[in-house]
């Protein structure tokens, strides 16, 4: 071997030794920003762990599951509009070409809704952005009451805040298998969808123009697991289920915010949201009582906006959502 080669072979293997290990990589994506949870990667051979970023979200797909373990996307100002929803639900042709891909029909008549992780509400500046929700990558199948009630009042709340000038990144994820729908429980659809049976949502709240620097110890988090079951959550609030990112964490072996100092991540992980103490000035949805959404906030009382859009307070008891 001539010195010169040897030198050659020499800088690259130096060269190599220097790049970080595949797993280290950094994922350029504002939905990632919180970090990549499971640590998914965009390779085959990770079937039940497969990363897939669109422009809308991000997710880690389990083909065997045939739904998403987790999504995480950014919601702000600018992805709101006037956008119809616009219902087409149809498979997902992104995935690798000899993959199963779920249609909207394997839902049918399951009991079950198909249920949304990045709702279709929070991308309403146009036209693809909201069809892109729709994708079946982005579907659960999610317990009618739940999809219906505590985890819509939760996804509403998410859009007030923004109405409140805030930005916000979220994650929805799911864990376990066996939910109950309205035709009972089951732990599989049509023997090829696996039915979670846990179903969870961690929301990082800044103000609208803030950077990744000002996130602290003191940054607002929500963090809500729901049982995905109608007996369970018929009729209730999303605060009832508010828990700590730390637990979801023990529970799905994810890791959250590790793109962060650990001081910072720990103390994000260990943060219990409290309605009744929060810097946020924004009222939430409790439950329906008599055919009225009835609201509760950190400013006390249980409420409910009569036909001329005025509050009209109702037993503070019929609130207890908690």
């Amino acid at each position: 071997m001539s010195r010169s080669l040897a030198y050659v072979i020499g800088l690259l293997l130096i060269l190599v030794g220097c790049l970080p290990p595949p797993n280290s990589v950094k994922i350029n994506s504002t939905h990632l920003t919180m970090g990549n949870p499971s640590n998914a990667q965009a390779n085959v051979s990770s079937p039940n762990n497969y990363l897939i970023i669109k422009p809308q979200y991000a997710l880690s797909y389990n083909r065997s599951k045939g739904y998403a373990n987790w999504v995480s996307w950014e919601l702000s100002k600018s992805w709101l509009g006037s956008v119809d929803r616009q219902n087409d639900f149809r498979p997902d042709e992104s995935l690798p070409q000899n993959w199963h891909k779920v249609t909207p029909n394997e839902y049918s008549n399951s009991g079950f809704d198909r249920g949304h992780l990045c709702p279709s509400a929070d991308r309403t500046n146009s036209t693809a952005n909201n069809s892109s929700t729709f994708l079946m990558t982005n579907m659960i199948p999610q317990a009618p009451e739940l999809n219906r009630e505590a985890w819509a009042y939760l996804e509403e709340f998410c859009r007030e805040l923004v109405a409140q000038k805030h930005k916000l990144f979220i994650t929805a994820g799911t864990y376990g298998t066996g939910g109950e729908g309205t035709k009972g429980a089951t732990n599989k659809l049509n023997d090829k969808i696996e039915v979670p049976a846990r179903i969870y949502k961690i929301i990082v709240v800044l103000p609208e123009n803030a950077t990744l620097n000002d996130i602290n110890s003191d940054t607002p988090i929500i963090a809500v697991d729901f049982p995905n079951k109608n007996s369970v959550v018929q009729n209730t609030g999303w605060i009832r289920f508010v828990t700590t990112v730390a637990d979801i964490e023990r529970k799905t072996d994810n890791d959250f915010f590790a793109n962060f100092p650990s001081s910072v991540q720990n103390a994000l992980q260990n943060k219990r949201f409290d309605y009744r103490s929060t810097s946020l000035n924004v009222d939430t949805k409790c439950r329906v009582h008599n055919g009225n959404a009835l609201y509760i906030g950190k400013s006390g009382g249980c409420y409910y906006f009569n036909s001329k859009g005025n509050k009209t307070y109702v037993d503070r008891e019929l609130c207890d959502c908690q």
